[in-house]
């Protein structure tokens, strides 16, 4: 299911999670105040504004009453991040994320309405726009700039197949190197093995490939 998502704030966090969804082929609508960092992304995300989120009529012309997931990435104020907060929870987005600069800030966002709070100095943002996709991929880990690999929660096409019905390293080109169920893990699986609800794989291959495979069997319509 494709959804729509808003990124306000360009910085490098914010940007680096705007780049993440867009190359996934999710609509993105980027905001900033700042006019160079907004033309910075306008060849990337589906559409890019300068605007004051803190500005309530604003934040509605926008149209981001019909937005899915919202993630506010707003730098150093703090002032900024929590009223754009507050106006969100108003407007009744279903799915805020918001960047914490410290603990005190993160208090603050759990109390009014943010479902999600990051740090980006311990969250990249390539991480975190994965589970922004999908709530059964649970972490992704670089290991170079075209190599990763990601943690994910066996999907509903992936139940009760074994690892050879599902033949991934030939559909996708990734490699099964473990699967956790529970508190066991499996660091060699046969191909014969059959996935259950809540399996975890873990994942390696090239970033295009886990992509792919996240699309078509990981991400749950």
């Amino acid at each position: 299911m494709k959804r729509d998502y808003a990124v306000i704030g360009l910085g490098r966090f914010g940007g680096s999670i705007c780049k993440e969804l867009s190359e996934e082929g999710m609509d993105v609508l980027a905001i900033d105040k700042n006019e160079d960092k907004v033309n910075e992304y306008k060849n990337i995300a589906s559409h890019a504004v300068i605007a004051d989120s803190t500005d309530e009529s604003t934040l509605k012309e926008l149209g981001l009453k019909n937005i899915d997931h919202v993630i506010v990435a707003i730098g150093d104020n703090i002032q900024a991040s929590i009223l754009t907060t507050v106006i969100l929870t108003d407007l009744g987005i279903n799915m805020i994320t918001v960047k914490a600069n410290n603990d005190y800030h993160e208090k603050i966002l759990n109390k009014i309405g943010a479902q999600q709070v990051v740090h980006p100095e311990r969250d990249m943002g390539k991480r975190i726009a994965h589970n922004i996709i999908s709530n059964n991929i649970l972490d992704y880990l670089e290991l170079s700039d075209e190599h990763s690999i990601v943690e994910v929660k066996a999907g509903k096409k992936m139940l009760g197949k074994s690892l050879v019905d599902l033949d991934i390293r030939a559909n996708y080109g990734c490699n099964v190197v473990a699967i956790k169920r529970g508190d066991d893990i499996n660091v060699s699986p046969s191909a014969e093995d059959t996935l259950k609800a809540n399996d975890v794989l873990i994942v390696i291959g090239a970033d295009k490939d886990i992509s792919r495979f996240e699309k078509h069997l990981v991400i749950d319509e």
